[in-house]
């Protein structure tokens, strides 16, 4: 099923303020909240949705390429079990990312402290994320392909071992009573001690951090889309950084860059190619080769051609990031002029030099001239 527009879900248009996109999500979380609908799946799922929306349209950078480019720009492609984008988001997810929208602290106690909790839902933490840059091919851009890359990411060490947090009793949080003149009032807090986790390290092997976690390489696939743009930036959940005690995982962030290409180059979704002719095959007409990035083509070149004719190859473009089609493949015809001449050569040229078919802009083909051209060479 498509996914809904984010405005949509938020109940906004593209020019709300950064204020209205925070004031709309939290409208939305504080109606669907799971602690307000319990077991209600319907509202958990309109939870999640409206987290989503919320993710993509607070940061500057995913908002300017949703605006862009929809959902594809987004990255709708997963690979290695992670998915690429907001979507999938977890409860853990939510509530670590974006737990302090209503103004309470880290580790979900805002959510906690506006709905009277504070000690019933323990919210993990989440692991960093991991950025890294991707080269892709023209051809990898036209078509999409699956890579496989090598991530040098912190995962959970073993022979590891952990005891309850004796600060929170392993609740990850810790509370306090304030009286006040309406009577005592509980707040909740990240636990100082654990950071949230709910658990300390009791003992760990070398060459593991305090946090209980190690470096391990791993290798990840992942898919990329067709259409893709220099730049972009996209998402594999839960592919970057474990977490300590179990948390959530970071994720993972693949920017996109373009290799420089020797013969075609990309223009949006174009691909623009230069060709250059010598005088008499401009002039006489002939069939060439041309790269494309589905493999050579061959066209035919018309009698008189013009140096800075552009040809069109239809569909031989890149396939639009929204599946709007494909481009073109643009063709600009550039005419060789040769540096050295014979003697036999120049004398062919000079008898023809006054010829009116050689003045700019005639205006009109002189098929007798052709013949002449097809004497000499």
């Amino acid at each position: 099923m498509a996914k809904r527009d984010f405005y949509e879900i938020l109940g906004l248009s593209k020019s709300a303020t950064p204020e209205e996109i925070k004031k709309a999500y939290r409208k939305m979380a504080i109606k669907y909240h799971p602690d307000k609908n319990p077991d209600d799946k319907e509202a958990e799922e309109k939870f999640k949705e409206a987290a989503e929306a919320y993710e993509i349209l607070s940061d500057a950078n995913k908002k300017q390429r949703y605006d862009q480019y929809g959902h594809a720009g987004m990255g709708g492609a997963s690979g290695g079990g992670g998915g690429f984008g907001g979507g999938g988001m977890s409860m853990d997810d939510i509530f670590s990312q974006f737990g302090d929208i209503f103004g309470g602290g880290g580790g979900g106690g805002g959510f906690d402290s506006f709905f009277g909790g504070g000690g019933g839902r323990q919210r993990r933490r989440k692991g960093s994320n991991l950025r890294i840059k991707l080269k892709l091919s023209l051809e990898d851009i036209a078509h999409g392909v699956e890579k496989k890359i090598k991530v040098n990411r912190l995962v959970a060490a073993e022979g590891v071992t952990f005891r309850t947090c004796p600060q929170c009793q392993g609740s990850g949080q810790v509370q306090k009573v304030v009286n006040t003149m309406l009577g005592q009032m509980v707040s909740a807090s990240t636990c100082p001690s654990c950071n949230g986790a709910g658990q300390t390290i009791d003992k760990k092997p070398p060459g593991v951090d305090s946090s209980g976690l190690s470096y391990k390489e791993e290798v990840i696939s992942v898919k990329i889309p067709a259409g893709v743009v220099e730049g972009m930036q996209l998402s594999m959940s839960g592919k970057g950084n474990e977490a300590p005690g179990g948390g959530v995982p970071g994720d993972l962030l693949i920017v996109v860059e373009e290799k420089e290409e020797e013969t075609l180059k990309r223009d949006g979704n174009n691909i623009v190619y230069d060709l250059y002719l010598n005088f008499i095959d401009a002039v006489l007409g002939t069939s060439v080769e041309v790269p494309t990035i589905d493999g050579k083509v061959k066209i035919k070149i018309d009698e008189g051609t013009q140096s800075g004719k552009i040809l069109r190859l239809r569909g031989k473009g890149i396939k639009d990031l929204n599946g709007y089609g494909k481009g073109d493949q643009l063709i600009h015809v550039n005419l060789w002029t040769p540096k050295t001449l014979t003697k036999d050569e120049r004398e062919k040229l000079e008898s023809m030099r006054e010829s009116e078919n050689f003045a700019p802009n005639p205006s009109k083909t002189d098929k007798g001239f052709f013949e002449k051209i097809k004497e000499f060479f």
